[in-house]
């Protein structure tokens, strides 16, 4: 039998080990440390990869039997290309990880429509024209470098004077080898080429004709890679880009056309849908412009289809992430789960699925990061493209749209535009392909637009039509509604259409209660009543508490879905307040949709109105972007909105877009849209221009950001004057370039063959001469301009002051001032003057004041002399410009400006013409033609400075250098010229034809874009702030701004100036919040005093930010750039971060809980950014800090999965 082993005490063990560590076995170096020698290689350190080959072998062969004819060599363009060098859609594919959104650090594929450069053609012209001297153009100082190495010359080394002529080899020499390959070339071609290779040896003279020869068969073997270019040359300039499909031409032989459709619909197709398939199947872009519900998902779906029996990829944007969660339910309902994919901020389900939905941010994302998915796309498709005119985010669609490489082809749904048109040949001109533009004003169901006047049962049935089914307007109802509303009024006679729009709460629930009554009576339910204010949906929806529209079978089926959708929700959050109200209102068919909802209730309201089961929904404009979702009745509360800036009318787009939601097709005959009068009845002309006015036009929104700069920049192929070039804002630039080319090789001509003067007299000085003059005209100009704007001016061009004007006709004539006529600023000042004898004075004084255009460049002559009609002194009162004044003289007339004016009228009527002038004409006159007798020398003018006082700097430094040009002026002896006239004007033509030419090369360049001197005073920001060096290199400020997708600039800052590293993860995210939270008014929050250290520290960044952006020109002020960052969530998002319950956050604040929920979500992407951005510069403490903030926020129902998403 065994011994046991003693048992030693748990306790003694525990302190050997402690007190004696080296008996652990981690201590004992035999085990844990051990070497193997090696043997030491130096070579290795030599070794150098391989590089990949810049040529390959290509086998020709015959198309019909497959022979082998020959080979050649091609160059391979795609050697070396990485997504860290090249933009080109060759490059090597990067890392799988990266796929699907990018890399900050890649470069964005080469957008379609730009003017690509042929890099391989660029090199091998380079080559021939290399002409490089190592003695004398060697560099010696690098890029950046202050000093560099100056090498001494030493002697050349001696080069033989014979060098063996170079051997061209054959390539089916080289290929001799393979019997095979050998065996199948034909002997004809081998005598070719052996003929060839003999005749290169025996004749080295011929290189260059062999040199010739090898371009062409180089030139000749590129088909296959000239098919992946899309030609971008000037020839396609004259194209039209825009095609408009006539849709009233039936779409005849379809199924013949289309014999098997990628997919099929249960139903027969609208003519504006068969023209878009039709289209489609032909690979062309299309614009489809119809009203809301009409049909446009057809397009999409048709094209999604075709892309998976393509086996390429589509993707779909939506202007909003809710819409993208609804797409993404009902396209993997019709194509499947595992061929649809989503991306938003947030979710990422199913990436590598051929079909990606996401917003049109998550796009421009992935173009900007050269997102390997972008190779395999085939459509984009824009939904609701109208939002283009948002003025926030409207500038995405933009860059979207000029960044799309040009294999991709696009598909743009939108609401009726009136430019439709103008839109679709920006986009077609821009990428350089036609797009289709398929309009239709028809809708499946017709829209009915209603009055209601009434207010109780009684009044319920006061519902009158003011546009039907023919969309003209009836007076004859709306007069009906204003006598309606005049029965109800105290006092008839005041009453009419007033601006009245709001009552006291029970009026206002009265009138639901009538409404809501009537329509169930009339079987008008369900019904979406747009209400422009959050308050007033929930206090809506509360006053109708004792409405009840479901069954006792719809109530059950409302709560099972109800308890069912909130279980994703932990305890405490399946009884917060606004589940509990929403799910009581429900019960009773009714619903509140708007932004203050949480997201996961609106999914639930979205889901039951779908099913039918909510009778009446209050809800706000965003409604009206939602899918799938019509009623047969709209409700509008009111005609205003309040847009963020002013409260408005609606305009005809924005009640199109919402009235559009009334009339299910296939269910309703008519749709039902009310106008609720619930105070007075709106203005015929508002209603009409609301209802039938024209729809707002699409309108560029383009703008810089500095996102935008950094990511072109770190491009040096892209150009940043090109992405504005091609914004919808310069449509007109890119539409007329083609024209202004021509006009200028034809100013130029004309230029060249202009003929020079054969003078003697005025060729040396004629050109001279008359810039002098031009010159003197534009000071004349300028100083007018600031005499006339001065008070003293204006106090001494009083009625009776005499003036000398300059005209073409008479030169200088005297004047004298009748009356100022404040309501004409063309022409304030009524002179009397002396003129020709003519039949029609009219005639005359139209003459006299079109020849007086100071803006003409004339002969500068000195006033030697003053305008004396010949004959019979005449005389006209005419209105003039100020800038006809050339000098004010001291004579003061005493004259009678009203009754002179009379009189001169009177005898404009043909039986007074013959009349002789009143004493008071007739006397000013005479004192004119004294003056003028007397010569101007006898005349005394008003000095400005002396005189007149003006003490205007800038007008002071005029008068000075005009004095010194007119008295140059009689040193030239062209003046003396017989025939200087005619030579003036030849030389005011071929000033004019420069002057032209200078304008159409301003207009022709870059200088001549809006938003040029914005671009360069943003750039000069970049450098001043270290984002952008002096050279225009992206720095490292500048990498990590390329990955912050908002606020990029002041986050980058608060990174590198180590702002955020001193705050504990929670205390971050609720600094972060301030970038996100959008809400302008909300109550004050509690905040903690480390936390108010880092709000200060904040706008002390955002502080030095906006003064930099001063300082480089920019109109920007501190307190403007130091607003856009608000802290109202600041004390919640702490609180959250901390861990505490929502139920006990939202009561932090007034701020809707849905807006919270949005504001924690963008900040999870915040936080991803700058976790990103840590991992760029080497920062793990910051980068393991954001990870804990993410993890920290990322819980509960603020992330709770999305019921469309399961």
């Amino acid at each position: 039998m065994a011994v046991l082993p003693p048992l030693v005490s748990a306790t003694d063990l525990l302190e050997t080990f402690l007190l004696s560590p080296e008996y652990l076995p981690i201590h004992d170096l035999r085990l844990s440390q051990r070497l193997w020698q090696r043997e030491i290689q130096p070579e290795l350190l030599l070794h150098v990869g391989t590089c990949p080959a810049h040529t390959d072998i290509s086998v020709d062969r015959d198309l019909l039997t497959g022979e082998l004819l020959g080979y050649h060599e091609i160059e391979l363009t795609s050697a070396g290309l990485t997504a860290k060098n090249s933009t080109s859609l060759q490059r090597a594919p990067g890392p799988f990880a990266d796929a699907v959104k990018g890399d900050a650090t890649n470069y964005p594929f080469w957008p379609g429509g730009f003017k690509e450069p042929e890099m391989v053609e660029a090199v091998t012209q380079n080559v021939e024209n290399f002409n490089f001297s190592f003695e004398e153009d060697l560099l010696t100082v690098p890029p950046g470098f202050v000093e560099g190495i100056v090498f001494k010359q030493g002697k050349e080394p001696s080069i033989p004077d014979a060098i063996p002529p170079p051997q061209a080899i054959s390539i089916a020499e080289l290929m001799s080898a393979d019997e095979w390959l050998v065996a199948a070339v034909s002997s004809e071609e081998e005598e070719e080429v052996d003929g060839i290779t003999s005749s290169l040896v025996a004749q080295p003279d011929q290189l260059s004709t062999v040199d010739e020869s090898l371009s062409a068969v180089l030139s000749d073997s590129g088909p296959r890679q000239e098919n992946l270019k899309v030609n971008v040359g000037s020839a396609a300039d004259h194209e039209q880009w825009v095609v408009k499909v006539d849709l009233n031409k039936p779409v005849h032989n379809f199924h013949e056309k289309i014999p098997r459709m990628a997919i099929t619909f249960p139903f027969e197709l609208d003519p504006f849908q068969k023209q878009a398939i039709l289209h489609l199947h032909n690979q062309d872009c299309v614009f489809v412009a119809a009203h809301t519900s009409a049909g446009k998902t057809v397009v999409a779906e048709y094209a999604i289809a075709l892309s998976l029996e393509h086996k390429t990829r589509t993707v779909y944007t939506s202007p909003i992430k809710a819409l993208s969660n609804q797409k993404f339910r009902e396209f993997r309902n019709r194509f499947g789960s595992d061929k649809v994919g989503l991306l938003t901020g947030d979710v990422q389900i199913k990436q590598e699925s051929p079909c990606l939905i996401m917003t049109t941010e998550i796009l421009r994302s992935m173009l900007y990061g050269g997102s390997d998915t972008i190779r395999d796309l085939e459509w984009v498709i824009f939904d609701e493209v109208h939002y283009v005119n948002d003025s926030e985010r409207g500038v995405v669609w933009e860059e979207v749209l000029i960044m799309l490489p040009a294999h991709v082809n696009i598909i743009m749904l939108s609401a009726t535009v009136p430019n439709a048109v103008e839109f679709a040949d920006w986009v077609g001109r821009t990428k350089r392909k036609k797009v289709y533009v398929i309009s239709t004003f028809k809708r499946p169901v017709p829209l009915v637009h209603h009055l209601y006047t009434g207010n109780n049962k009684q009044t319920s049935d006061q519902l009158f039509v003011i546009v039907g089914e023919d969309h003209k307007f009836n007076s004859k109802s709306y007069q009906e509604a204003l006598d309606a509303k005049k029965k109800r009024a105290s006092s008839a006679s005041e009453y009419g259409p007033k601006s009245r729009q709001y009552v006291n709460p029970k009026e206002e629930k009265n009138i639901w209660l009538s409404l809501v009554h009537m329509l169930e009576k009339k079987e008008k339910l369900p019904v979406v009543a747009f209400t422009f204010s959050r308050d007033r949906c929930n206090g809506n929806a509360d006053a109708l508490v004792s409405l009840d529209l479901t069954t006792s079978t719809e109530k059950h089926e409302i709560d099972s879905f109800f308890q069912k959708s909130i279980q994703l929700l932990k305890g405490s959050d399946q009884s917060l307040p606004q589940v509990v109200w929403m799910k009581e209102h429900l019960k009773r068919g009714i619903a509140v949709h708007h932004s203050g909802i949480l997201p996961i209730v609106k999914e639930v309201i979205e889901l039951l109105f779908q099913k039918g089961l909510v009778k009446l929904l209050f809800a706000t404009e965003t409604f009206a972007m939602g899918v799938n979702m019509p009623a047969r009745t709209v409700v509008f509360d009111a005609m205003q909105k309040h847009d963020g800036t002013r409260k408005r009318d609606l305009n005809p787009g924005e009640y199109v877009q919402m009235a559009g939601r009334a009339g299910r097709r296939g269910l309703d005959t008519t749709g039902t849209v009310i106008l609720l009068c619930k105070g007075d009845v709106p203005e015929a002309s508002d209603l009409h221009r609301m209802i039938l006015g024209h729809q707002t036009s699409l309108q560029s929104q383009f703008r810089l950001t500095y996102s935008m700069l950094l990511n072109l920049i770190r491009v040096k192929t892209l150009r940043v004057e090109d992405m504005m070039k091609r914004s919808f804002a310069e449509a007109e630039f890119l539409r007329s370039e083609t024209d202004r080319h021509k006009n200028l090789e034809a100013l130029q001509r004309n230029i060249e063959n202009f003929r020079d003067l054969d003078c003697p007299i005025c060729d040396p000085e004629m050109d001279d001469y008359f810039k002098a003059c031009s010159r003197i005209t534009q000071l004349r100009n300028k100083m007018q301009h600031l005499l006339l704007g001065s008070p003293q001016v204006a106090k001494a061009l009083v009625p009776g002051r005499v003036v000398t004007l300059y005209l073409n006709s008479y030169k200088y004539t005297l004047a004298v001032i009748l009356e100022l006529n404040t309501r004409s600023p063309a022409t304030p000042f009524t002179v009397l003057t002396l003129c020709k004898e003519i039949d029609e004075p009219e005639e005359a004084a139209k003459a006299l004041v079109e020849s007086g255009n100071l803006s003409v460049v004339k002969p500068c002559q000195p006033m030697t002399e003053l305008f004396h009609p010949d004959g019979v002194v005449k005389h006209t009162v005419v209105d003039i410009s100020g800038q006809l004044i050339v000098n004010i003289t001291d004579v003061v007339l005493t004259v009678e400006p009203s009754r002179m004016i009379d009189d001169y009228k009177k005898r404009q009527i043909p039986r007074f013409r013959n009349d002789a002038p009143g004493p008071a004409i007739a006397n000013c006159t005479h004192a004119l033609l004294k003056m003028v007798d007397s010569g101007p020398s006898r005349l005394s003018f008003l000095d400005p400075v002396n005189d007149l006082r003006i003490s205007n700097l800038e007008f002071v430094e005029m008068k000075q250098e005009l004095d010194k040009l007119e008295g140059t002026m009689q040193h030239y002896g062209c003046t003396i010229c017989p025939q200087f006239t005619e030579h003036f004007a030849i030389a005011k033509e071929k000033s004019e034809l420069h002057h032209q030419r200078q304008q159409l090369m301003f207009l022709s360049s870059e200088e001549s874009l809006l938003l040029i001197p914005e671009y360069r005073q943003r750039v000069e920001v970049l450098k001043s702030l270290g984002f952008v060096s002096d050279r225009g290199t992206v720095m490292l400020k500048g990498r990590v701004a390329c990955e912050i997708h908002y606020h990029e600039v002041i986050l980058t800052e608060l990174i590198f100036q180590n702002v955020l590293d001193e705050f504990e993860p929670q205390e971050i995210v609720a600094l972060l919040s301030c970038f996100v939270f959008e809400q302008s008014s909300c109550s004050e929050p509690n905040i903690p005093k480390k936390l108010q250290k880092g709000k200060d520290s904040v706008l002390r960044v955002a502080a030095r930010i906006a003064e930099a952006e001063r300082s480089c020109g920019m109109r920007t002020s501190v307190e403007e750039y130091q607003a856009q960052f608000k802290f109202g969530l600041l004390e919640v998002v702490y609180e959250w971060a901390r861990g505490k319950e929502f139920i006990d956050i939202i009561n932090l604040t007034d701020v809707s809980e849905g807006i919270i929920v949005r504001c924690i979500q963008r900040l999870d992407e915040t936080c991803k950014d700058v976790r990103n951005a840590a991992h760029v510069i080497g920062e793990p403490t910051l980068r393991q800090k954001m990870m804990d903030a993410s993890a920290l926020i990322k819980r509960d129902i603020v992330f709770a999965a999305s019921l469309y998403t399961k």
